[in-house]
């Protein structure tokens, strides 16, 4: 993986503080230390994965810069507002077309979707953002989304939805632990490279653990 220039260090520097100063009072699961633990998790990753380093760390730091689902679901807001701003920098026109087509491919949902795009770089980025939905962090935000969002905890009557489509995912108002099996806990078998593997695996094992504990207190067990 060859080295990255200084004008592009300087991009990526410029980048990390518009979106540090565009996220500062953005929800606490998506805000700019999310976005810096995705930024981190990119460059460990990056460290085993060959990769355009370059498209990698721009698309971790802008991939949430408008997440749809604090813009009434509207997919196109992220990827025009990182090619706005990518385009204020004099980014390469196929560098900017490479991150937008990323952040719109990345998430989740759109997996549950068509997915019509695939590089490397997706991967990396993808596999980044998922390590920090599950573990310790991944725990945390999702009660804080939840709490967020007005959801209960959990409610044994809700039973949890397998298999959902793309849009009963994005409409759903389930209890939080519903999300460990709508999302969560699917999450380890769906990394794409082998060093994201092998940091889900512990992740993974955390939730399970946590899960074990919580229906032991919920059900009054010592």
């Amino acid at each position: 993986m060859a080295p990255k220039t200084d004008k592009q260090n300087d991009i990526i520097e410029k980048t990390a503080a518009f979106v540090a100063e565009k996220l500062k009072d953005a929800e606490s699961g998506h805000d700019w230390w999310h976005i810096l633990r995705v930024w981190n998790n990119t460059k460990l990753i990056l460290q085993e994965e060959e990769a355009d380093a370059f498209v990698c760390e721009l698309t971790a730091l802008l991939h949430d810069i408008a997440d749809s689902k604090f813009h009434g679901g509207d997919e196109t807001v992220g990827p025009r507002v990182a090619g706005e701003f990518l385009s204020s920098l004099q980014v390469e026109p196929s560098v900017i077309e490479h991150v937008q087509q990323i952040i719109l491919n990345m998430s989740y949902k759109a997996s549950l979707g068509e997915v019509s795009f695939h590089s490397k770089e997706l991967e990396v980025v993808q596999d980044a953002d998922r390590l920090d939905a599950i573990g310790a962090i991944g725990v945390a935000r999702a009660f804080n989304y939840g709490g967020y969002k007005n959801r209960e905890i959990y409610n044994p009557e809700i039973p949890v939805i397998e298999n959902q489509s793309k849009e009963a995912y994005k409409q759903t108002t389930a209890p939080t632990i519903n999300h460990f099996y709508e999302k969560l806990l699917l999450l380890k078998d769906k990394m794409n490279t082998k060093a994201a593997k092998n940091i889900a695996a512990g992740r993974h094992q955390f939730m399970e653990s946590f899960l074990q504990q919580f229906y032991g207190e919920w059900n009054g067990e010592r």
